[in-house]
């Protein structure tokens, strides 16, 4: 797992931590991501321990149940840990500290590579079924989905911040260019509106925000009074998007696009939609 992606990966599993020990009804669920420059799991997640015996664990590729899970990218159980013969036991202290007996262990897959590990875990010896390993994976399967989402979504923000940047750096771009910018301007609004990570979002509306403006600065750009919403519906309505259209990608009504049309043409002055884009433009609200 890139060492860049390790704070929110964390924290992405550490949600999944408390979403497998409710999905499944386990009594003790934790887990961790895989390291950049090594491949094992270090463990920093964790529901339903008594000590800290496991905190900070790191455990290599092929020793112990999760080193094996990340060799073969599949789950593993064992239904009495310290006794187990198919596993290495490097591990067994801190896991007897926990009281763990049966424990299950699944792959987190990212871009098909294994990028974390969650466990599940009684403290009984008791086989843990194939139901609960399925729910095991099933979120996993969800955890891995959301990383990947956030690595897509980081890939573009990157790209967009470098095109605005070196914008800002330039002359007055080409028709084109100009075209191609307010495309991405409008995409962007969109996917910021479905992300749930603030950080993200907060990066994502503050490249929006450059790529509105003609020479990326802040200076001499009267406040906007238009909402956020409103500038969604304007920014679709500026590169050609119909009301129907425009409702679509933005999950709503198209009576609601109206309404939202009707405040910003209220509030700048303007009486049709592409006055309304053109006055927007001027004001360094939309590219």
């Amino acid at each position: 797992m890139a060492a860049p992606h390790a704070p929110a990966d964390r924290e992405a599993l550490t949600t999944a931590v408390g979403r497998l020990r409710r999905a499944t009804g386990l009594p003790v669920a934790f887990g961790g991501v895989v390291g950049s420059g090594w491949r094992g799991v270090t463990l920093t997640a964790f529901s339903g321990t008594l000590t800290g015996a496991l905190r900070g664990l790191a455990v290599s590729a092929g020793h112990g149940l999760g080193g094996r899970v990340i060799t073969t990218a599949r789950p593993g159980t064992v239904d009495d840990y310290a006794a187990d013969p198919r596993i290495s036991h490097e591990y067994d202290k801190p896991v007897i500290a926990e009281g763990l007996r049966a424990i299950a262990a699944v792959p987190v897959t990212v871009d098909g590579t294994v990028s974390g590990v969650l466990y599940g875990g009684i403290r009984e010896p008791l086989s843990i079924s194939d139901r609960v390993v399925d729910a095991m994976t099933q979120v996993a399967a969800r955890v891995g989905f959301e990383l990947t989402v956030r690595r897509e979504v980081e890939r573009r923000l990157a790209e967009l911040e470098t095109a605005a940047i070196t914008r800002a750096a330039r002359e007055t771009p080409a028709a084109a260019e100009w075209e191609a910018v307010r495309q991405a301007h409008a995409q962007l609004r969109v996917i910021t509106r479905e992300i749930a990570d603030a950080g993200i979002r907060e990066r994502l509306q503050d490249v929006c925000d450059r790529l509105a403006r003609p020479d990326g600065s802040v200076s001499g750009v009267m406040p906007n009074p238009l909402s956020q919403r409103e500038l969604d519906v304007l920014a679709l309505v500026a590169v050609g998007c119909g009301n129907a259209e425009t409702a679509a990608r933005l999950g709503i009504r198209p009576e609601t696009v109206k309404s939202y049309l009707r405040n910003a043409m209220r509030k700048l002055g303007t009486h049709t939609r592409m006055e309304t884009v053109v006055a927007a433009r001027r004001s360094g609200f939309l590219p």
